[in-house]
């Protein structure tokens, strides 16, 4: 069992393989206040760490300054108006008005496994995989009991936090605050890493120093956004890809959040994370119990890189259930930017047999095959195919798909509705809006009210129509848009603030009854992009589109912030056609290639017209993503230099758990004039190992990396101990012009 009780002491510790977590309740009252968080300790008797005991004001002892005592006070989960005056984890309001709210220790329970979280995703272990343990609060006065959980993994250095709220009184306690994660650290100089951006550029890196106050990141877009993301770390200065301790806090949840490190006039630092309160209120009726999603923590004393492969064996092992998950994913071509709107039957069956003879196992057809769409001012909620463009519907043109051995696969934007529709002309007030007011358009389009039954059920009919329709093997997911003028015909005035997270709720339900319903189907998320890629749609999907800028320069950055805590197996990621669509750059399609394989694989142009010598070059790729695949599915994901950096150069490797073999991906982002040749200092490998290494030719095939002769006749393949490649490393010689790449596999052998 990795989580241990102290009934003398009152002191609770959770052991992951290596960090430890300890909590205690102290005083009279049972305040439950944090202890430590850390590397690994051995004794539970730490609980002077709170100060609580060294403290002159403590409650029981000098009631007079109770206010100085709960101002210092490490609280597990502070409340608020009570004397603490630094960032709280919850807030209510009773129904004479109060807002006091304080939490004091009740019981507690053990238990081998971990529960999940009703109507929301959750990790998920066995009983030999991790243990709970449940913390039972009360608020006295405000009749209110709140249960903390905390789950420790057995096998990876993972805390999770959740909390339920339940009203015990007899009139109803509006919820205005509630965080899944409060901890509070002591501050050794913290920075703060986040990830941030904007449309076709998202989760880039952003690193600070923590100042005095709070550090505060955040979302009230209705989805976890392109511009910020539930993601916050802390790490000691100058912690780096390998050295340094560093704590990762990230939201498993789709909707509005708000995370927060504060650091307060005693130099120590709170971290908080849940719902963002802009806007949210929950009516909590008697007897009812309110559960918030889940947060999941990771310690790592082996620099940013340790907490990363951590995420990603987390991410891999205990949250994705798709059957996808461990198997090969088709390699698929996308029409968007082929054709965009422009296209029928006869153009998508062009590119099919194209793509079918040079390799390619799947065609998606995006928007544009439905009612009227032949714009993107049109036709949202119309999921009925427009036979002008396709004769014979759906069924026909799957048949003629399938014939040609590629597999079927389809966009829809399930969740909107334009104005010009015939769905908005029969029910306008499906359409998210508020009383009198013009509800504020985007993409033309407008939000479709899943809060209501009747709306949720219309277009979950939808989804099922289509698919149940004929032979399709993918759905991709879109939601091009935001929340604006947030109100429900179906929620009264003192329950409008819970619209945020019930429309979370509803797009977790369609998606449950989805995967249920076809179990077989490879779904991708996908929001404009990457706006709501986050580990709440993980658990529903095995993939998510990683940005709509399909730029390899570009994805350098967005994939090496995207990849800080995704495992590459769900970053979706495209060949695309130059100039590129998004910002007009040209790039080798051998580059497009190496930086598209460290992802989901696919391609997203119009094969029919791509120059031959690129055409020539995608069953090499192809061969590529069948020979790594597996290998970047499931291996630990190393960065070794980071363009978003140095400004000239990336590179990353991807080595088997067990340390058989590697991947190397080199990017020379800029060629400059009479330099040397990059050394490459490798990590993870076998130090006792023997590797051979190979490379890439401009062919994209791998050929033996060969030492100089030194008279000999033959040269030999370059055979290296990981010792050697880890201390003295490699050079990748000097490649002429820009963004050119070059892969480098290392097998382990017996010599």
């Amino acid at each position: 069992m990795s989580i241990v009780y102290s009934k003398k002491d009152r002191i609770w510790k959770l052991d992951t393989p290596h960090s430890s977590y300890l909590m205690a309740a102290v005083d009279e009252e049972g305040f439950l206040g944090h202890v430590y968080y850390g590397n690994k300790v051995d004794d539970l008797g730490i609980d002077y760490l709170t100060r609580a005991y060294a403290h002159p004001f403590v409650p029981s002892e000098n009631a007079r300054e109770r206010c100085s005592f709960m101002d210092l006070f490490p609280a597990e989960y502070p409340g608020f108006g009570l004397g603490d005056y630094r960032t709280p984890a919850f807030c209510v309001r009773t129904a004479s008005g109060s807002r006091g709210c304080g939490l004091f220790y009740r019981s507690h329970k053990i238990y081998a496994g971990k529960p999940g979280i009703p109507g929301m995703p959750a990790t998920f272990a066995g009983e030999d995989e991790a243990d709970t343990l449940e913390i039972l609060c009360e608020d006295p006065e405000n009749r209110l009991e709140v249960t903390l959980y905390y789950t420790a993994f057995r096998n990876m250095d993972v805390i999770t936090r959740s909390v339920s709220f339940r009203n015990k009184g007899n009139e109803m306690i509006t919820l205005e605050k509630v965080m899944s994660l409060s901890v509070d650290l002591e501050d050794p100089g913290y920075e703060t890493i986040g990830l941030f951006g904007s449309w076709a550029r998202e989760r880039h890196i952003c690193r600070n120093p923590l100042g005095m106050g709070s550090y505060r990141i955040g979302s009230f877009r209705g989805e976890s956004s392109h511009q910020e993301h539930p993601f916050l770390a802390l790490c000691t200065k100058g912690a780096d890809s390998d050295h340094g301790q560093v704590y990762g806090f990230h939201f498993l949840y789709s909707g509005n959040f708000v995370a927060e490190a504060h650091r307060s006039q005693f130099e120590s630092v709170r971290v908080t994370m849940g719902i963002s309160p802009e806007g949210f209120s929950w009516g909590l009726m008697p007897g009812e119990t309110f559960s918030l999603p889940e947060a999941a923590m990771v310690y790592s004393s082996e620099g940013i890189g340790g907490m990363s492969r951590t995420f990603h064996r987390l991410y891999r092992k205990h949250l994705i259930r798709s059957p996808y998950r461990d198997t090969p994913r088709p390699v698929l071509i996308n029409n968007w930017e082929a054709t965009y709107f422009d296209f029928n039957t006869e153009k998508l069956i062009d590119i099919a047999r194209e793509a079918a003879a040079s390799g390619i196992e799947m065609l998606v057809m995006d928007d544009g095959w439905f009612g009227a769409r032949s714009y993107d001012d049109k036709a949202l909620g119309d999921w009925i195919a427009n036979e002008e463009k396709l004769p014979g519907g759906l069924p026909v043109l799957s048949e003629r798909i399938h014939e040609l051995g590629l597999k079927f696969g389809i966009w829809m934007e399930p969740e909107m509705i334009s104005p010009d529709s015939d769905l908005y002309r029969a029910h306008p007030d499906w359409a998210i809006a508020i009383p009198g007011r013009t509800p504020a358009m985007s993409r033309c389009q407008y939000v479709l009210d899943i809060t209501r039954r009747e709306v949720l059920e219309y277009v979950y009919g939808c989804v099922r129509n289509v698919l149940s329709s004929t032979r399709i093997e993918y759905l991709k997911w879109d939601m091009n848009r935001q929340l604006t003028d947030v109100f429900s015909l179906g929620l009264t005035a003192e329950h409008q603030g819970e619209f945020y997270h019930r429309y979370v709720l509803a797009v977790y339900e369609l998606q449950e009854r989805l995967v249920t319903d076809f179990p077989d189907l490879l779904l991708e998320n996908c929001s404009g992009g990457g706006a709501r890629f986050d580990p709440g749609m993980l658990y529903y999907s095995p993939q998510i589109w990683c940005s709509d800028d399909t730029d390899a320069i570009e994805r350098l950055s967005i994939q090496e912030g995207t990849a800080m805590v995704y495992p590459l197996s769900c970053m979706g990621a495209h060949v695309s056609d130059c100039p590129n669509h998004a910002v007009g750059r040209n790039t080798p399609f051998q580059t497009r290639g190496h930086v598209a394989l460290a992802g989901t694989f696919g391609y997203e142009l119009d094969i029919t017209r791509i120059p031959q010598e690129d055409r020539r070059r995608i069953p090499d790729q192809i061969a590529l993503y069948h020979s790594f695949g597996d290998l970047i599915r499931r291996g630990d994901y190393y960065r070794v230099a980071n363009y978003s950096e140095n400004g000239l150069y990336d590179c990353w490797a991807v080595i088997a758990e067990d340390k058989s073999e590697a991947l190397v991906t080199y990017v020379q982002v800029l060629g400059q004039p009479n330099y040397k040749a990059r050394l490459l200092i490798l990590k993870g490998l076998d130090p006792d190992g023997i590797y051979e290494i190979s490379a890439t030719s401009e062919e994209d095939h791998f050929e033996p990396v060969m030492v100089r002769s030194g008279g000999r006749k033959e040269p030999e393949a370059l055979r290296l101990s990981g010792r050697t490649l880890m201390n003295a490393g490699i050079l990748a010689d000097r490649m002429w012009g820009d963004f050119r790449s070059k892969l480098y596999h290392l097998k382990r052998v017996e010599l």
